[in-house]
């Protein structure tokens, strides 16, 4: 038989022209010799969960260090095997969300820049926390701290660059921070780099209206 034939097509012709003796065993070996589909790899991407807020502040030791008014809370995760082309699309992303109405009333039509709204993000190694066998959370697949702070700010560089720098407001990284929000809505959606399969990064809102119209 053909050597460069397709499994599947290999053992129609060895089941039809083998011995029968042989057809059993002969098909058995072709069928242990054939490569099994690789499991799905965990899916590896930055993340981010947004939320539109009518106000947010951060505090640290009792500091306040960052407000906004309207716009949209960031907490912002980064998986360890992140890249600078992970940060562009999730910046691109952040920056276009369309999770406002338009000046007509139109549900999901504008972004924080159409609006004009303020943009703060949080640092938030957790989003890529897991629960052991003993329900501790593990965080291995979390980038370590230096290279994070290192691709943390290059990713707010370029929410300023994209936008303005002053409606870009920022947590401070690895500290303990309280987060005070009021979430408008609610509203919060995730956006993903890597879209683990079969979830929609993007759909309808909850009243069937699609997100993808841009008046």
């Amino acid at each position: 038989f053909d050597a460069d034939a397709p499994a599947p097509m290999v053992r129609r012709r060895v089941a039809a022209h083998a011995p029968s003796f042989l057809r059993t065993s002969t098909v058995a070996l072709l069928l242990a010799a054939s490569p099994s589909p690789s499991p799905p790899s965990a899916a590896s991407a930055m993340r981010i969960v947004v939320q539109r807020v009518k106000r947010a502040s951060v505090r640290v030791g009792g500091e306040t260090v960052s407000s906004i008014g309207p716009g949209a809370l960031a907490l912002v995760g980064l998986h360890e095997d992140d890249t600078e082309d992970d940060l562009a699309h999730c910046c691109r992303r952040l920056l276009a969300a369309k999770l406002w109405e338009n000046d007509n009333g139109a549900l999901w039509r504008h972004g924080v820049k159409q609006r004009g709204l303020e943009l703060l993000c949080v640092s938030q190694f957790t989003l890529y926390g897991t629960l052991s066998k003993k329900n501790q959370p593990d965080y291995k697949r979390s980038m370590k701290a230096a290279p994070a702070r290192e691709l943390y700010g290059k990713f707010m560089g370029m929410l300023a660059d994209g936008y303005e720098k002053d409606k870009i407001s920022d947590g401070r990284f690895g500290e303990m921070m309280d987060v005070d929000l009021v979430n408008d809505g609610p509203v919060t959606i995730m956006i993903e780099s890597n879209p683990t399969p079969g979830r929609m990064e993007e759909g309808k809102s909850n009243n069937g209206e699609s997100s993808s119209a841009d008046d």
